[in-house]
């Protein structure tokens, strides 16, 4: 009698934040690459709309024992953690709440991977787009001072020394990709959403363009289609050894400072629409320039976006019109 041949397992990936903008993508694109995805999300902010399909799904936060629980029993091969407090200005206002969030609920994951003894990678989603804060000159490098001006980015930055000590001391293996400002469709244009997806929905609605400051403000605008792919790049390539902080971290960016005055002329062209601009008073936390280097993702990862702002924002707005016509499109 032969015996049963064994049935090839699909390599295991948990996504946190995974029914948000950035985590959704990143779910989709995991699942297309024949991994088998499990989602944990609060829908604090997510969408249960934007879960993909095939994907397992928990909801449930990343601070509760559940969550410890799914990741100890788990056995994944990659944990992509995306889910976080990611409002800059609520970051501000309360900065128990943003740490206790991304900080406590970043200990829980790994202090859960590091009983379960699985060789898991844990790819973390940090920032490039205020981790350096205001006492460099753009474009920011990995190994560049840093010294944020925001709680928000203060648990990013807690976060990755963590990181690299868990690295060190108990060998686990774990890596940040640092984004710039990402945008892109499934972007919500409430809550912490990104001046892109803010402006779509006034543009959509003929409304003016709220521009903080002199509207000159710089950030570097990556699409969420090239993010997601950095994720899943540095969760499959070879990293380099662990070693102190930034070794395993890399920007990914354009390379390029956009104003928000760029992005409504931007946004404008694509909707083919002209509405009013306001200026507001500058922000709490906000910096004035921001874009980062990422040669580094590029030499390492093989990582270089692909998708242009121009032809980025037209993509983002047609989704913003089909989804509010209630059309699903991505």
């Amino acid at each position: 009698m032969r015996s049963k041949e064994k049935i090839p397992t699909l390599p295991k990936v948990l996504v946190t934040g995974g029914a948000g903008f950035i985590g959704s993508h990143v779910a989709d694109l995991f699942l297309a690459k024949g991994f088998d995805v499990t989602v944990v999300d609060d829908l604090s902010s997510g969408k249960r709309e934007n879960l993909p399909a095939k994907a397992r799904f928990h909801e449930i936060g990343v601070n509760s024992k559940e969550f410890a629980n799914v990741v100890r029993e788990g056995r994944f091969d990659v944990v992509a953690h995306l889910a976080a407090q990611m409002d800059v200005r609520k970051s501000v206002a309360d900065p128990i709440n943003d740490a206790t969030i991304n900080i406590l609920g970043t200990l829980n994951l790994m202090e859960a991977l590091r009983q379960s003894d699985a060789k898991t990678r844990v790819v973390f989603t940090s920032t490039g787009g205020v981790l350096y804060g205001e006492f460099n000159t753009p474009p920011n490098v990995e190994t560049f001072a840093k010294d944020p001006e925001s709680p928000y980015a203060i648990s990013k930055l807690s976060i990755e020394y963590y990181l690299a000590y868990y690295g060190r001391v108990h060998g686990q293996d774990a890596v940040s990709v640092r984004f710039g400002n990402v945008y892109g469709p499934r972007q919500d244009p409430h809550g912490e959403a990104g001046v892109v997806a803010i402006f779509c929905g006034r543009v959509f609605d003929k409304r003016p363009l709220t521009v903080f400051g002199d509207g000159l403000q710089t950030r570097d605008y990556v699409y969420v289609g090239d993010v997601a792919r950095a994720v899943w790049l540095a969760a499959t390539k070879p990293l380099p050894e662990k070693a102190r902080l930034d070794a395993r971290a890399f920007n990914i960016g354009t390379g390029e400072g956009t104003s928000g005055l760029e992005i409504a002329k931007l946004l404008q062209a694509a909707a083919r629409t002209v509405v009013p601009l306001e200026l507001a008073p500058k922000r709490p936390g906000e910096q004035q320039e921001s874009f980062v280097d990422p040669s580094k993702a590029r030499d390492v990862l093989g990582w270089v976006p692909e998708v242009g702002l121009p032809d980025g924002i037209a993509r983002t707005y047609e989704w913003f019109v089909h989804s509010k016509a209630g059309v699903k499109k991505s």
